[in-house]
């Protein structure tokens, strides 16, 4: 009777029990199978960051400059890394366990639960080794990112293009958080940085489904959808790839440190631009090892040091004809004014040499120009006054940087009643007329950098226009792919024609037959001036301007040697080169985008 009373109760309690798990059952699969179906995917779905290629930039014909090529990078989960991996890990990549420590504890410090870079561009050997055992190392993996490759070998233009760096983590509290991340690159120089937003791609995701071990095994196919990476807009530059070549291969042969900047007059772009010494860009691409670095920072030559935005040198005889363009426009001499040189010029109690000693005789100043005569300039300066030739000055561009798109351009003050008094207090007491005599022939207080006398010599050979050296001829729009260019600047100058004839005439003869003779092209008419920059602590360095052809120039040059002595001998030679290798074997120059995105 007992067990017939006890039966019923067992079997009602197995039935609610059963009846609970089956309500639990039914609430798990039916009512909340959305609610933790999101949940079950967040735990075993990741969002994997797929990085953006930046932009190819190719030259003025579509000769690739700058590329992309894969590299192979290690990265870590550090809440899902067992560190006593570290020895294995360490073999396989050849590299030090205290290494490893050291970056697991960088990557700790930023995230312990975000997928951090700790070791790049490994070598596909070492890729390989790791790929093979990636199955029991869990929180590793290997990703492919890119970095920049240089694919001609017979020009560096660092200096130019610059270079890519990853992102430190005092970097990036610094930059807008919805377009960088940790271990993203950036334009760190040059090229590179001015056109940082064109050139950087846009980042995309994709969902990856991962195992236990955080290992990604397929692609996630649930309702969320991938987003693709955006590469980065392509640049087409101004510069020639062979004349550059040329440009940077006549500064090496002559052993000595300097500068080349060529220019088209007519719209400031830039054709070559060469800074001697220099080095190779991929030495400071993404990660470079301190001995790398050390070695160019002590390097005596200073590689780093980009002489065509950064000098400050006297431009010398370079310099006349703002003199010569100054006494014209304001009545103080006319085109047959002659003044005499007899080799020394007094005053006050110094005596200034023009020819070593040796007098030109009666001179105007188209014949002045053309001998590079110094007597004629003492004098004829002393008659401009400082005012005068400040303001002249100041209308080609020297005291001001010349808004060439590379970001390390630095302006030379120009001498003005101000900055005199400022410097060596006023006038007859701390500075006196002498100061201006030497101003006549780009001396003294007077330094301008290679790429502002590259835009000055563009508005002699062009007539009158100031126009803003630039290196971007085009870019195609990441977004849209449509060709684009942007703006530069152009200034007409409020000098008369005929005085611009006068003086490039000048300029003309100096190359026919004077101190420019080593800059001749056969069969193309050149003008130029040479010039000799005092140097109290060595050899002078050398200068020459030029353009041609005279009549419609399409090239102007600036060449600048250090330590190289008279620029009729050095500077002259090296202009007349490049110039004759674009006119003779270089495209001419082309105002149509459509002809360069070809």
């Amino acid at each position: 009777m007992r067990e017939k009373l006890i039966s019923p109760l067992v079997y009602g309690a197995l039935a609610l029990l059963f009846g609970a798990l089956l309500a639990r059952l039914f609430y798990l699969q039916v009512i909340s199978a959305q609610e933790f179906g999101q949940i079950s995917s967040q735990n075993s779905v990741r969002k994997i960051p797929v990085d953006a290629s930046r932009g190819t930039i190719y030259d003025r014909n579509g000769v690739p400059i700058v590329e992309n090529q894969p590299q192979y990078s290690v990265q870590v989960i550090p809440s899902e890394f067992d560190k006593s991996k570290i020895p294995e890990i360490a073999a396989l990549l050849g590299v030090s366990q205290q290494l490893l420590r050291d970056k697991l504890k960088e990557a700790e410090n930023y995230s312990r639960h975000a997928p951090t870079r700790i070791l790049r561009d490994i070598g596909f050997e070492a890729f390989l080794r790791l790929q093979e055992h990636l199955w029991r190392l869990p929180g590793i993996d290997v990703v492919i990112e890119n970095k920049r490759r240089y694919p001609r070998k017979d020009f560096n233009a660092p200096h130019v293009l610059g270079y890519t760096k990853f992102i430190s983590k005092q970097m990036l509290e610094k930059l807008p958080k919805d377009v960088y991340a940790r271990d993203d690159i950036i334009g760190y120089a040059g090229l590179e940085k001015t056109y940082e937003e064109l050139l950087r791609g846009q980042r995309g995701y994709k969902l990856m489904i991962v195992n236990s071990l955080g290992k990604q095994v397929a692609e996630y196919e649930g309702g969320a959808r991938h987003i693709p990476a955006q590469r980065g807009s392509d640049l087409w530059l101004t510069l020639d790839a062979s004349l550059q070549a040329v440009a940077e291969s006549l500064l090496t042969a002559v052993g000595k440190s300097g500068a080349i900047v060529a220019l088209n007059p007519q719209n400031g772009e830039v054709l070559a631009i060469a800074s001697k010494p220099d080095y190779n860009p991929a030495l400071l691409e993404g990660s470079t090892d301190a001995s790398t670095w050390n070695a160019l920072v002590k390097d005596p030559k200073n590689p780093l040091f980009n002489r065509v935005t950064q000098t400050r040198y006297p431009p010398g005889s370079t310099y006349k004809m703002i003199s010569a363009i100054a006494a014209l426009e304001e009545k103080i001499i006319t085109p047959s004014t002659v003044f005499g040189c007899s080799g020394h010029f007094k005053f006050g109690n110094k005596d200034f040499l023009c020819h070593g000693g040796k007098g030109h005789g009666a001179l105007d100043v188209t014949r002045a120009i053309q001998y590079s005569c110094n007597s004629f300039f003492y004098q004829l300066v002393l008659r401009i006054g400082l005012d005068r030739w400040a303001k002249y000055s100041a209308m080609f561009g020297f005291g001001e940087k010349t808004g060439l798109d590379i970001a390390d351009e630095l302006s030379p003050p120009l001498p003005t009643r101000e900055y005199f008094n400022k410097r060596y207090g006023p006038y007859k007491v701390g500075w006196h007329d002498g100061f201006l005599v030497n101003l006549g022939i780009g001396q003294g207080d007077i330094g301008a950098t290679p790429i502002q006398m590259a835009r000055y010599v563009a508005a002699l050979a062009n007539a009158g226009t100031l126009v803003q050296p630039h290196l971007l001829k085009a870019y195609r729009d990441k977004q849209t792919g449509e060709m684009k260019t942007l703006e530069f600047e152009k200034k007409s100058l409020p000098i008369s024609a005929s005085t611009f004839e006068i003086v490039r005439n000048g300029m003309r003869l100096c190359v026919a037959d004077g101190t420019g003779k080593a800059a001749q092209i056969d069969g193309i008419e050149v003008a130029g001036k040479t010039g000799t920059a005092q140097n109290p602590h060595g050899d002078d360095h050398a200068w020459f301007i030029g353009f041609a052809p005279y009549q419609n120039p399409t090239i102007a040059v600036c060449v600048l040697v250090e330590n190289a002595g008279f620029g009729g001998q050095v500077a002259a030679p090296i202009a007349g080169k490049v110039m004759a290798h674009y006119l003779k074997h270089c495209q001419a120059p082309s105002n149509h985008i459509a002809e360069v995105a070809h």
